[in-house]
């Protein structure tokens, strides 16, 4: 990773061929037929999606272990093509509804038990299981469907809005549960009134969800708060031209997602099957070693190049990294699981294509880092910049950073992202007044 250079707010990297070549098959055969955008589009969200379909595998991450859940967004203009996105969901539906039947079944098997017995039984019978969660819901639905869950849940949403407008309600404000689900973190909710009490040791949750540059500010509202650095991101500003809609290989697109779908159905089925223990996922000593050296890398070209609070983005793309070298693992080990000996280790192979894809999309996290929250002060930029007279010196800005313990360089970081956003304008060399919206 070097130092990136910002282009309109963008960048027009797209992922590398030699990517695509080395993909496990089934990556390969649901991406040949796209080409350009559509194509990293739908490598994007596939592995959001197959990052929910690999139960009882696992790995250990500075002491925790983790399983293959990943968080994914893609922010693009309207009209721009993202919607194909939603194609990649084709590759769960059959687990979703497999897991809601058998469910319903369960659930049936039970009231009609319960009808024919004797005794008195108070005992609820199980809640619905399902695979496949709307954005749409309330806290309290949310635990409990993760709480009747095995192996994790999905949430899809092509629309950033539906997942924004909920986090806006008292009601349904679960971005602590988002937070605390990418790392497994243990939930729980009691309400008394409602009867509810659910407590989930480790929660897994995917999510994949598209959306423009303006609902990505109304869904995360500060850079701080630690939900976006847990996204893979994959960002680009181009409006797609008008395709031919009516062709043959448009129409037959879908035939190869459900093709593909079968043999992810049949992994998940071996995966949800084991009746021992579960699969631990390693990399090699080599592995660890190289990819130690490559974050402490990257860790220092932050440093030197871009906002030092980008860091925590960064180490969240470790365990980005380690996830999506499990998901391909997986996928590239697909007709041997369940694997001799319970482990599953990574290849050379797997581990330099992970390290790759997620080097590109730390790339895109950065752009768009630097760019969604335009004329919005985070709470701590807020009190530098009105602790500043209306018209300030670099050097009173660098003595003020000083007094908050802020370094040099982050402060004049600071005063390059405020002249972009248009919240201070330059007077002349080393001296700036703030602009009328923020007097």
């Amino acid at each position: 990773m070097e130092e990136i250079k910002i282009n309109g707010g963008v960048t027009n990297e797209m992922i590398e061929e030699g990517v695509y070549r080395r993909l496990p098959k089934i990556l390969q055969n649901i991406t040949n037929p796209f080409t350009g955008r559509e194509r990293d589009i739908i490598l994007t969200s596939a592995i959001g999606v197959l990052s929910a379909c690999l139960p009882n595998l696992y790995g250990v991450y500075d002491g925790d272990k983790i399983y293959s859940n990943l968080y994914v967004m893609i922010i693009a203009p309207a009209a721009s093509g993202k919607g194909v996105m939603n194609k990649s969901r084709i590759l769960i539906d059959k687990i979703h509804d497999q897991t809601l039947k058998n469910s319903i079944k369960t659930e049936k098997e039970c009231k009609e038990k319960k009808k024919e017995s004797k005794e008195k039984d108070d005992a609820p019978c199980p809640s619905i299981e399902i695979k496949i969660m709307p954005a749409n819901i309330s806290t309290a639905e949310m635990y409990t469907y993760m709480g009747s869950s095995k192996y994790g849940l999905l949430i899809m949403e092509s629309e950033a809005d539906t997942m924004s407008n909920m986090l806006n309600n008292d009601w349904s404000n679960y971005s602590d549960i988002l937070r605390k689900c990418f790392h497994h973190e243990p939930i729980s909710i009691s309400r008394k009134m409602e009867k509810i009490f659910e407590d989930i040791k480790e929660p897994k949750l995917s999510i994949v969800m598209s959306g423009t540059p303006e609902q990505l500010k109304t869904l995360i509202k500060s850079k701080e708060n630690g939900l976006y650095s847990r996204f893979i991101v994959y960002t680009f500003d181009e409006i797609s031209q008008f395709k031919n809609v009516f062709s043959f290989s448009t129409r037959n697109n879908n035939a190869v997602f459900e093709e593909e779908a079968k043999q992810v159905f049949n992994l998940y089925e071996a995966l949800a099957g084991l009746k021992k223990e579960e699969i631990e996922f390693k990399l090699t000593e080599n592995q660890v070693r190289k990819f130690l050296k490559e974050l402490t890398v990257m860790h220092g070209v932050i440093l030197d190049f871009h906002p030092q609070s980008f860091i925590s983005n960064l180490n969240r793309h470790g365990l980005i990294l380690f996830r999506v070298a499990m998901i391909l693992t997986a996928l590239h080990n697909i007709n041997n699981i369940p694997v001799t000996g319970n482990e599953l280790v990574c290849s050379n192979v797997d581990f330099i294509l992970a390290l790759e894809i997620t080097k590109f999309f730390l790339k895109h996290s950065l752009v768009t880092y630097n760019t969604f929250d335009d004329g919005i002060l985070s709470e701590n930029d807020e009190k530098l910049l009105f602790g500043l007279p209306f018209q300030f010196t670099r050097a009173e800005a660098i003595k003020l950073a000083e007094m908050h313990n802020i370094p040099k360089r982050t402060m004049d970081d600071k005063l390059k992202q405020w002249k972009k956003k248009n919240i201070i304008t330059p007077i002349r060399q080393g001296l700036y007044r703030r602009n009328k919206n923020f007097m």
